[in-house]
């Protein structure tokens, strides 16, 4: 399922999640830390894989579409959770 996301917004996620949350994420999807690091905006390829996001300069940081929702919806659980 596809969504677009602003990258302020996403990485406001990212860096509300608790600690140890990036390597969980990892485990349960089964990648590598820098792979779900790259989802969220990162950028290094050599260690991590390409997640299908797609970024357009615009306010906020530009605008952010999701091929896939699933990692940032464990996130979101568990930003939740940290509350």
């Amino acid at each position: 399922m596809e969504k677009k996301i602003t990258f302020n917004e996403l990485r406001k996620i990212k860096d509300s999640l608790p600690d140890g949350s990036i390597k969980q994420i990892a485990q349960e999807f089964e990648v590598s830390e820098q792979t779900v690091r790259n989802y969220f905006g990162g950028a290094n390829y050599t260690s991590g894989k390409a997640v299908g996001i797609h970024m357009e300069p615009g306010p906020n940081g530009g605008i952010v579409l999701l091929d896939d929702t699933a990692i940032l919806e464990r996130a979101q659980q568990l930003v939740g959770a940290a509350v």
